[in-house]
């Protein structure tokens, strides 16, 4: 009988089969009271936190609480030369010194899962520092999604000759946070979601953002695409995270 009901369902197309999956990353937690708006968000939706932040270990403890996804949002150096804030890393540093700063990044975030770049348009384009992150990464069973905030970036070359799970950001959202510009931003994610069959959107914990996403997140399941946590884009991986898998671990 439960398998006359199940058949039943999936011939009147209440049973989503080999739907689109996207997954919706919030970049840039971590330092204004306004981004625990974030965790109003359905649990789907992955939490990037940047480290070192004033907030970030609790929002990444309530995130998780919630059953959100957690990342960090690891600062890079950039080409313009913005500001990194704590945690980051520069073409500088050692090899060492990066591995050590991106432990003590982690160490900073609990449950966090993977990494993904805040800037980066210098350094994910250098080959020693790349090889330095995804060593790093691959050691703690970790994943990177590569923001690509360069189209010069080598983090999807290195992440694969290391075997490091890898996704790169399709879209971002926010980039104008005008209704308009939202509305267009959501409509190419729908499309390229459907197109592609997995996709991975960027956005912000811009009180618009928030707003739009709350309001036009259930037109996905109307396209067909089911919203995922990030690492449901990956097939058949182990994923650790630091704070459970071996919480004294240390980087070499």
């Amino acid at each position: 009988m439960r398998i006359l009901l199940i058949f039943f369902i999936y011939l009147c197309g209440l049973l989503p089969v080999n739907a689109a999956k996207l997954a919706i990353i919030i970049d840039d937690i971590g330092y204004r009271l306004t981004d625990e708006a974030a965790l109003t968000l359905p649990a789907n939706i992955t939490l990037s936190v940047l480290p070192h932040t004033p907030l970030g270990q609790k929002l990444a403890n309530d995130g998780h609480q919630k059953g959100h996804e957690i990342m960090l949002h690891l600062p890079m150096q950039a080409l313009n030369g913005k500001a990194l804030g704590p945690g980051g890393l520069t073409n500088d540093m050692s090899e060492v010194q990066i591995k050590q700063q991106l432990q003590a990044a982690f160490n900073s975030i609990p449950f966090a899962k993977g990494a993904n770049n805040h800037m980066g348009s210098l350094l994910t384009q250098m080959d020693d520092p790349m090889l330095w992150v995804m060593q790093s990464l691959k050691q703690q069973q970790l994943f990177f999604v590569d923001s690509v905030t360069t189209k010069y970036t080598k983090a999807s070359d290195t992440a694969n000759k290391l075997g490091v799970p890898l996704l790169r950001r399709h879209v971002f959202l926010d980039n104008d946070v005008s209704q308009r510009g939202l509305e267009k931003q959501f409509n190419q994610i729908i499309e390229r979601t459907k197109q592609q069959g997995k996709l991975v959107a960027i956005a912000h914990p811009y009180p618009e953002t928030i707003q739009f996403l709350r309001a036009n997140l259930s037109r996905l399941e109307a396209n067909g695409i089911v919203l995922v946590q990030t690492s449901q884009l990956f097939d058949d991986i182990n994923i650790a995270t630091t704070s459970q898998a071996n919480p004294t671990a240390t980087l070499k």
